[in-house]
């Protein structure tokens, strides 16, 4: 249910309510359109939603919600094409404010024009993932593949990484092989919905979220709360479930220890086919577990509606022919805008459910084995980030067979953003420097005609000289004059000026701090063995970069499973590849569907940083393995431990763990 307020929550079970309906239309030019409830044509109005199909509960559904609303518009239907629809619902509390609830986001598929009305019908984001899936092998968590999803088809996720791993199956590394029976990003997140036992919806917000089954009533319906009501005479209840193998063609039962209800029918899941057989049992039995708590009373009933009620809620009911004590879960719902909401819940009647389906094989859509001479592809991308650092780290792994020995081709395409380090360089910068002109002036103090005087002079003397005392009147000269001048002496200044430039050649020190070069080195590894030639090397500035790959894979031997990986490791920088940013394939003729097993069994064990102290205190470390070989091509294994590793120093071992 949407989080609404109690108060709304008994203001929408009153008998009168005060409600109204608002839109508003973005358009992808960008233009929007606000309607209020005078723009809607009565009784025009609806949105129609469902989970589970017209008889019985399914897991994994990927159903699209639906609307249509005819308004008094005169907007122009050909700018409407996948334009976007906000629906809210406004209902007044007691106190006289309104509460205002979003009824989702839609886009427009069809508008049609009528005299004085505009028609518009569209479907909320989950046709955005109808689209081609292109057969993608990879490996990931149920969270890897949904985000590849999302990012592949432009939808945000309701849930982060945290809510996913913690449900049912959430942490199991799953599969995806080439030949499989998924065409689209809708089928792949229908299949990842049914190993977390659950359902894709697009909530309120326009994101993609995962919804489950429960147990816990979120509202009761009265009998003054329906006009109208049917509800079964049954239980729907699951003590089983089955899943298709595709190697052996069978379906697998898994059942509690009391067998007497439903089969939940998992098909031909192409994320439950492959890895040990303990292994498939266990995310079976997970989901058995999950949908084993299902009791739930089929209805159908038209009622005053509450539009906080979302797909899954689970209700009772009481009053006339309801049992109070039991419940049910919201499987489709239609409400009609200023109407009626009409709910539904399905379910099969175990005591009628036919003995078949517990032996149900579903072959239809099994593999079937590829034509001699017709080419092949195998196709990988990946489903998590890949961060690229100074050791090799793999960023492709495509396993393949042949149904004959021939030679086949491998083509891969990298989107990479690499984060240089930055690199200090110095040198010198010789240059000119050019010095303006300076002024110079010099001062020539008064002379006497007759002479130099120490002292003063009288009317009869004359000469040059300076002058240290007075000038009497009747003296003339020319010097430098440290005293007073008298009323009939002479004093001369002469200036002189250089109007030349300098020019001066000078060298300086220059350091300077640019981005680098990142440097790629591109391993490949064919069965175990790495290859030494070719050993591709990129170098890249700071930025996104495109990196292309191509190997001929010549004398494959027919019937056995090869495995092809490419490493990369970077130097002077790093690099991130984001989801879905690696695409690589490997094509031939004769490419086998049934893929050979070489009983090969590739276990990654990882061992927490330990430190060095002062103590010494010897840890045992014991480790048990156990192997099951599948003889296909190898006619001969063998295994040798030889004991634990001495490391030098003194260990104190703080943590251990191990994946395989």
């Amino acid at each position: 249910m949407y989080p609404v307020s109690d108060v709304f929550l008994q203001a929408v079970q009153m008998k009168t309510r005060h409600y109204y309906w608002t839109g508003k239309i973005t358009t992808t030019d960008g233009a929007v359109y606000e309607f209020g409830p005078g723009d809607i044509v009565k009784g025009s109005g609806y949105i129609s939603a469902q989970c589970g199909g017209s008889s019985e509960i399914e897991l994994g559904t990927v159903y699209a919600a639906e609307f249509g609303i005819s308004l008094f518009s005169s907007i122009d239907r050909y700018t409407l094409k996948d334009a976007k629809v906000e629906l809210y619902y406004h209902l007044e509390l007691a106190d006289g404010s309104y509460e205002t609830v979003p009824m989702g986001i839609f886009e427009v598929s069809e508008a049609n024009r009528k005299v004085r009305t505009l028609e518009l019908k569209g479907y909320d984001y989950m046709l955005r993932f109808e689209r081609n899936f292109n057969g993608f092998e990879t490996i990931g968590t149920p969270y890897d593949f949904i985000a590849l999803c999302c990012k592949a088809c432009k939808v945000e996720m309701a849930q982060t990484k945290e809510q996913i791993e913690a449900m049912t199956n959430g942490t199991q590394a799953l599969s995806i092989y080439t030949e499989n029976d998924i065409e689209t990003y809708r089928d792949c997140l229908y299949y990842v919905g049914q190993v977390l036992s659950g359902f894709f919806v697009i909530n309120r917000e326009g994101k993609l979220e995962l919804r489950k089954y429960g147990m816990s009533p979120v509202q009761t319906y009265e009998a003054k709360h329906r006009f109208s009501s049917s509800f079964s005479d049954f239980i729907t209840r699951y003590t089983a479930v089955n899943s298709t193998n595709r190697r052996t063609e069978i379906a697998e039962y898994y059942a509690l220890e009391t067998d007497d209800a439903l089969t939940m029918n998992l098909g031909v899941n192409p994320l439950l086919q492959f890895g040990l057989e303990e292994t498939r049992e266990m995310l079976c039995r997970n989901i058995l577990n999950d949908i084993a708590q299902i009791r739930y009373v089929p209805f159908e009933s038209d009622t005053i509606g509450n539009p906080a009620l979302d797909l899954g809620d689970v209700l009772t009911f009481s009053g006339g022919q309801a049992d109070a004590s039991q419940l049910a879960a919201i499987t489709s719902m239609e409400i009609k805008i200023g109407g009626k909401e009409t709910l539904k819940c399905v379910g099969k009647n175990p005591l009628l459910a036919q003995s078949k389906s517990k032996n149900d094989k579903n072959i239809a859509g099994l593999m079937n084995s590829i034509e001699q001479g017709k080419i092949g592809i195998h196709t990988f991308t990946n489903a998590s980030v890949i961060d690229v650092a100074e050791t090799d780290k793999k960023i492709i792994s495509i396993q393949f067979a042949t149904s004959e020995a021939n030679h086949v081709q491998f083509f891969g395409q990298v989107m990479i953003n690499v984060a240089s380090k930055a690199v200090t360089k110095t040198g010198e910068a010789t240059g000119s420097i050019t010095i303006p002109a300076l002024a110079v002036s010099a001062a020539s103090g008064a002379s006497e005609s007759g002479g130099t005087d120490s002292g003063s002079s009288d009317s009869a003397d004359t000469g040059t000289g300076d002058i240290s005392g007075s000038t009497d009147t009747a003296g003339s000269g020319t010097g430098d004059t440290s005293g007073s001048t008298d009323a009939g002496g002479t004093d001369t200044t002469a200036e002189s000026s250089s109007t030349s430039e300098t020019v001066v050649q000078v060298t300086l020190p220059v350091t300077i701090e640019t981005d680098g070069q990142a440097e790629g080195v591109i391993t490949y590894e064919f069965n175990d063995t790495k290859l030494t030639t070719p050993v591709p090397v990129e170098t890249w500035h700071s930025g996104k970069h495109i990196l292309s790959l191509y190997y001929p894979i010549e004398n494959v031997i027919a019937n056995y499973t090869n495995t092809f990986n490419v490493y990369l490791r970077m130097t002077g920088g790093t690099g991130r590849i984001e989801v879905g940013d690696v695409i690589a394939s490997i094509s031939g003729q004769s490419m086998a569907a049934k893929e050979a097993w070489d009983g090969k069994i590739a276990i990654d064990e990882k061992i927490q940083p330990f430190r060095l102290t002062a103590a010494i205190r010897p840890i045992a470390f014991t480790e048990a393995m156990e192997k099951e070989v599948k003889w296909v091509v190898n006619y001969y294994w063998s295994d040798t431990i030889t004991g634990r590793q001495k490391v030098g120093a003194f260990g104190q071992i703080i943590e251990t763990g191990g994946t395989a």
